[in-house]
């Protein structure tokens, strides 16, 4: 099992991540296995209730409200709320990801 990171060491790590370098080989990846990720990322989205009633329910306020500027504010909202809602379980499914890839590298060296 992968040790825990104190605060500092996650921040610094995310720092790390802001030198574009540091990012090119993870975007590599990522963008390679984008397909599998993404099926993975929509049914932890739906398993977790995100494209649901209440999804749909935000869409039809969203289209009936009766002024263009409260239409467009709802629906930014939505669009906020859901990239938001799709970056954090994109980390969680990253972040499951390493472990397990983690966890398949020590089994490997075991052997």
């Amino acid at each position: 099992m992968p040790r825990a990171y104190s605060e500092q060491e996650l921040d610094a790590a995310i720092e790390a991540l802001t030198q574009r370098e540091r990012l090119r080989e993870a975007e590599s990846v990522v963008t390679a296995a984008a397909p599998k990720l993404q099926r993975v990322l929509a049914e932890a989205l739906e398993t977790g209730g995100w494209f649901g009633d209440a999804h749909e329910g935000e869409i039809r306020k969203a289209a009936a409200a009766p002024a263009e500027e409260e239409r467009l504010t709802v629906f930014r909202t939505l669009l906020a709320e859901e990239a938001r809602m799709g970056m954090m379980v994109g980390v969680a499914v990253g972040w499951a990801l390493a472990q397990e890839l983690h966890e398949a590298d020590e089994s490997n060296q075991e052997d």
